[in-house]
Parts: structure tokens; C-alpha cells; sequence
């Protein structure tokens, strides 16, 4: 074999090395996981080519660099790969919600939208009066 034959044949199996790490590291290492809480606003069935399951939490707080005292809303947008949560967050849109996560670098077409998969329902809550946050924050003068 000569060796500028050799030599294509290493490159190629670096090149291809390589791409095969990238896309591990961007679609399928775990980069994170967490719990997020908030009431479930929607989880909803839908997609062109891959159906999927996506779904958003809002989420309540204070906000800290703006004006003092105000409220802000966040979102958290994720999607679902398991039918069964899926199905068990469906009855529960309007909610206050515990969901455990993963983080992907990346998302793909056909595990959801989004790179936060919801794999885990911790904890359900009713939004009663005593579990929300009041509108108007009482100030003592």
C-alpha cells in the first residue's frame, strides 16, 4: 500500500471519528438535568413529519434586576418522549407541576422541539389561593 493511500485512509477515519464525537456531545450526552415547578400551561401532540410531545411550564418569581417587587413569568418550554408522562400531564394543565428534565446540547426531530426532555412527574399540586402568589405584595410604611 502506498502511503499517500495510507495517509487518506487515517484522515478519513479521523474525520469520521470526530463527527461521530460531535454528534454524540451535541444530540446525545446529557448535558444537565434538573427539577423545574410551575404550573403546566400546555402540553399538546404535534408535529409535520415526527409527532412529538411539547409542553410549557410558567413559572413565577420575583424579578431581580428590574424594578423591586414586580413579578415576572417565566417560561419553560420542553418536550416529552414518554407516552405514559405524557398522558399523566395531560390531566393535569392548569396545575402546579414538579417535572425532572435532562438538557441536551441540541435538540432532534424526532425525540421533540425542544433540547429539556421531561422524563419524571415529581409532585401535582391544585392551584389553590393558598399555593399561588398574591398580586399585591403588601409594603409596611
Amino acid at each position: 500500500m502506498k502511503t499517500g493511500k495510507k495517509i487518506g485512509i487515517i484522515a478519513t477515519l479521523v474525520v469520521l471519528l470526530a463527527l461521530a464525537a460531535f454528534i454524540y456531545i451535541k444530540f446525545y450526552f446529557v448535558f444537565g438535568s434538573g427539577v423545574k415547578a410551575g404550573e403546566l400551561n400546555q402540553i399538546v401532540y404535534k408535529g409535520w413529519i415526527w409527532k412529538t410531545y411539547e409542553g410549557r411550564l410558567i413559572q413565577t418569581g420575583f424579578k431581580g434586576a428590574g424594578r423591586s417587587g414586580s413579578i415576572q413569568s417565566n417560561e419553560f418550554n420542553f418536550s416529552v418522549v414518554n407516552k405514559a408522562v405524557a398522558d399523566s400531564l395531560m390531566r393535569c394543565s392548569g396545575k402546579n407541576v414538579e417535572l425532572h428534565y435532562k438538557e441536551y446540547n441540541g435538540a432532534l426531530p424526532w425525540r421533540g422541539m425542544q433540547k429539556y426532555i421531561v422524563d419524571d412527574i415529581i409532585a401535582v399540586t391544585e392551584n389553590t389561593p393558598e399555593n399561588t402568589i398574591p398580586l399585591t405584595i403588601p409594603i409596611d410604611e
